[in-house]
């Protein structure tokens, strides 16, 4: 895996998951997020499990590998595991710690659409906009309405961006039942 600040990055994309399986609708929003905000990377990190959903159907070596053969044509993507680098898989405790190896970097944390229903219950969710600018990403079904009320109230508008683009309608829950 490639080390976090060897390269000297000015703007860095985090997309965190559990990747379950890994599909072309992620590789699709790595894409479009990485041109539309001029990355310089893009971090797709793999966590050992999302504490509000089930435990993964896939082992974490199976979607480190399959994550790693989807981005193989993507230069500016790595993927990486830093749940037991880090001693935790919860996302505030992620971006903390790439903040604090690219102290200088403008970093961008990027989530589906789908997530805002319940970004109010991620681990220190009010935080995340003081070390990351939030990318919500469009997804089938879902828009910025989708946010909760609650992070309505509390999120400041300069807190996020939202980006719209091509739909690609699919989603591991979906690839898992067929």
């Amino acid at each position: 895996m490639k080390k976090l600040s060897k390269k000297k990055y000015k703007s860095i994309g985090i997309l965190g998951g559990t990747f379950d399986p890994p599909h072309k609708g992620h590789l699709h929003i790595a894409t479009v997020s990485i041109k539309k905000l001029k990355l310089d990377n893009l971090m797709w990190i793999v966590t050992k499990k999302n504490p509000l959903k089930e435990k993964p159907f896939l082992s974490r070596g199976n979607r480190i590998k399959l994550s790693k053969k989807i981005t193989k044509k993507e230069k500016k993507i790595s993927v990486n595991y830093l749940d037991k680098k880090i001693g935790s898989s919860n996302t505030f405790n992620l971006i903390n710690y790439i903040k604090k190896k690219n102290k200088k970097k403008n970093l961008f944390f990027l989530i589906g659409a789908d997530n805002l229903t319940s970004f109010h219950k991620w681990y220190n969710w009010e935080k995340i906009p003081k070390i990351a600018k939030i990318v919500v990403l469009a997804r089938q079904n879902y828009s910025i309405k989708s946010l909760s009320p609650i992070v309505k109230k509390r999120m400041n508008k300069k807190d996020w961006i939202f980006i719209n683009s091509k739909k690609i309608n699919i989603s591991s829950s979906l690839i898992k039942k067929l």
